[in-house]
């Protein structure tokens, strides 16, 4: 009955629209644009018959929390969301940033895991309740835990370290941006999904920005084939982000959104372990230092931990549609924090690339 259970709860299907995710939503929250439930599940363990709200948020792939609450969203923004909303890119920035920064001190593997087992080490004592509580489901549906926590956590924070060794930071936020466009296309090809025409001049819109970011705002370099190996890690760290989301939205366990998150870090750490020690074993050294320090506490804390709060508060108050627009914050956030601790000035094919892939996110949102 769990498993059954569990493969109910996974095999839901929410058919009004195509999900179409922000750029760079955490693990456990695939996006801030999805689709609503057309279906409760109800009967075996693993599936409940929420409330409305709670269908919503699952649909969304969002925590469920504060899904039995179902106070209304409002109608406006109010400062203080708008301040929720506002910090996570910033801590999304700053992750992308800081590892660029600790390029040469700590290595890519050695680095993500340090920044999942502190996270996990800080969160855990918060949700080691919930996880026994849950302890039935995750039992019943450890190998959707494992696909996600492997794809959202495993492989594409590693990803984007690696993409940091030889890319920009602003470069690899613009390009984890158009996410929304792997979405698309994952979504019409592997999941029998159907795509509006003004979704398809989005995607092309910001498919354009993303190769004029890769081009350096340079076509001859298309020609010569020259682009840099860091943008093409990106690549790849976009399709497992897509493919991510995804599968939390088709297979998510029933869970609250501690367990899971806790479970995603758990099963992301160990994929990433056996790398980080091979790592290690070939001589890449960590090069211990207080700026390193302070680095990883912040990487744990902020984007790993304090963005999902200020996250799930603000979709709770406003919608899941509001929060597209201040995900797109992440670049504009990267590039000041780029000149500020890195040097690394934007130049004008970043303002090109990001007006295109905005753009296309804009047209494609649009119903």
């Amino acid at each position: 009955m769990a498993v059954q259970g569990c493969r109910r709860a996974a095999a839901e299907r929410f058919g009004e629209d195509i999900l179409w995710p922000g750029p760079q939503a955490p693990p456990g929250l695939p996006g801030p644009r999805g689709v609503l439930g057309s279906r409760d599940c109800a009967g075996d363990l693993g599936c409940h018959r929420p409330h409305r709200s709670a269908a919503i948020l699952r649909a969304r792939g969002l925590p469920l929390s504060t899904a039995h609450a179902p106070a209304p969203f409002p109608l406006s923004l109010d400062p203080r969301t708008a301040f929720l909303l506002t910090l996570p890119p910033l801590f999304w920035a700053g992750n992308a940033v800081f590892a660029r920064l600790l390029v040469g001190d700590v290595p890519p593997l050695q680095l993500s895991l340090l920044r999942w087992l502190l996270a996990l080490a800080i969160f855990l004592p918060f949700a080691w309740r919930p996880l026994w509580e849950h302890r039935a489901v995750l039992r019943a549906c450890w190998r959707d835990v494992a696909l996600i926590g492997v794809l959202g956590v495993g492989l594409y924070n590693t990803l984007q370290y690696l993409a940091v060794q030889t890319s920009t930071a602003v470069n690899v936020t613009l390009i984890a941006a158009s996410t929304p466009v792997f979405a698309l296309v994952f979504g019409v090809l592997l999941f029998n999904e159907q795509a509006r025409r003004a979704q398809w001049l989005g995607a092309a819109l910001s498919i354009g920005g993303v190769l004029w970011v890769l081009l350096r705002g340079q076509p001859a370099s298309i020609a010569q084939l020259a682009f840099v190996p860091g943008d093409l890690i990106m690549i790849a760290a976009n399709i497992t982000w897509a493919l991510y989301t995804w599968f939390l939205r088709k297979r998510r366990p029933d869970l609250p959104f501690a367990p899971l998150l806790a479970a995603q870090m758990l099963v992301g750490s160990l994929f990433v372990l056996p790398l980080a020690v091979g790592e290690a074993a070939v001589g890449a050294d960590i090069r211990w230092s207080g700026t390193v320090l302070l680095v990883l506490a912040y990487m744990a804390l902020f984007p790993s931990i304090a963005a999902y709060y200020c996250w799930d508060r603000g979709v709770t108050r406003v919608g899941a549609v509001v929060p597209v627009h201040f995900a797109n914050l992440t670049p504009l956030f990267a590039a000041l924090l780029s000149t500020l601790v890195l040097g690394e000035s934007p130049q004008l094919y970043h303002l090109i690339g990001l007006v295109l892939i905005i753009g296309g996110i804009h047209v494609a949102s649009r119903k």
